[in-house]
């Protein structure tokens, strides 16, 4: 597929060109089973280009990495040339978070990682904690949003929140690059209009989350977002990529096409017991 950007890059003051003083350490394997990649290759980019080569250049400028988890795409733009002169990743797994403080966030001014403290059943377990938070970050502060395999684990009123507060966070001209779960509610007589999400685990139903295309449309608009750009899933039912950019005259929306992809399989990591304080000592 040929993938066309409809930014124009903007002189930028945010590059770094200086390469990390050291080599990033690849996660611990028990890090990256959590997050479900566990090949080290998944972790690294060794030519240094573009992590995302259909982004804008200019969209590295100020990256925001919503659910950055044990640093898969920050030590890939670590090695990045130029790499961003900002970053800042959340995650809901303090030991994640503390690694990623301890092992890469020294390696790489302006980048940045911080405990986002909302509960997760098996991530970020504990009584009293909210089921969401707002970014910690100004009004038009990023120019990405970086977002992959997170509204997948979001329930409706959840990802109704974060496509808001990722339209809050971005430049004019920033993207949103996501991914989704989606179906057609239209084949789905029995939901209520006030349903656009199935859940397939009763006991954590952000385990996996499907959401009605046209809903996300039209949430998506309601934050002040189009979808401009749409990449199917490598086999049916899995991660659509879906890039989003705050609302504009010249900014064209396209429609996502029916899902006609092959048939494939790839369910979510299982949590052993304990997940959420590996990295802290308490885990192992």
């Amino acid at each position: 597929m040929t993938l066309r950007s409809l930014f124009r890059p903007a002189p930028s003051t945010f590059r770094v060109e200086m390469p990390p003083t050291r080599e990033p350490p690849i996660p611990p394997l028990e890090m990256r089973e959590l997050v479900g990649l566990t090949d080290p290759a998944m972790f690294d980019n060794p030519t240094g280009e573009a992590v995302y080569p259909y982004l804008p250049a200019h969209a590295y400028e100020a990256v925001f990495d919503f659910g950055c988890g044990c640093g898969r795409v920050a030590r890939q733009l670590i090695q990045q040339r130029p790499r961003p002169g900002r970053y800042l990743g959340i995650d809901v797994h303090r030991g994640m978070i503390a690694w990623c403080r301890e092992n890469l966030a020294p390696l790489a001014p302006g980048f940045e990682f911080l405990h986002h403290d909302v509960h997760s059943l098996g991530l970020n377990p504990g009584d009293g904690k909210p089921d969401r938070a707002t970014f910690p970050g100004p009004d038009d502060s990023f120019t990405l949003v970086q977002a992959v395999s997170i509204f997948t684990h979001l329930t409706e009123s959840q990802a109704v929140f974060y496509l808001r507060e990722a339209a809050r966070i971005l430049r004019p001209g920033g993207v949103l690059h996501s991914t989704w779960f989606l179906f057609d509610k239209r084949e789905f007589p029995m939901m209520q209009d006030f349903q656009n999400a199935l859940y397939i685990n009763h006991i954590d139903p952000t385990n996996a989350v499907i959401f009605d295309r046209d809903w996300l449309r039209r949430e998506a608009a309601a934050a002040g977002l189009k979808i401009y750009q749409v990449m199917p899933p490598s086999f049916r039912g899995f991660h659509w990529y879906l890039l989003m950019g705050p609302s504009r005259p010249d900014l064209q929306e396209v429609p996502i096409p029916d899902d006609e992809s092959p048939i494939g399989r790839e369910p979510p990591p299982l949590l052993r017991p304990g997940a959420e304080g590996i990295g802290l000592g308490d885990g192992n």
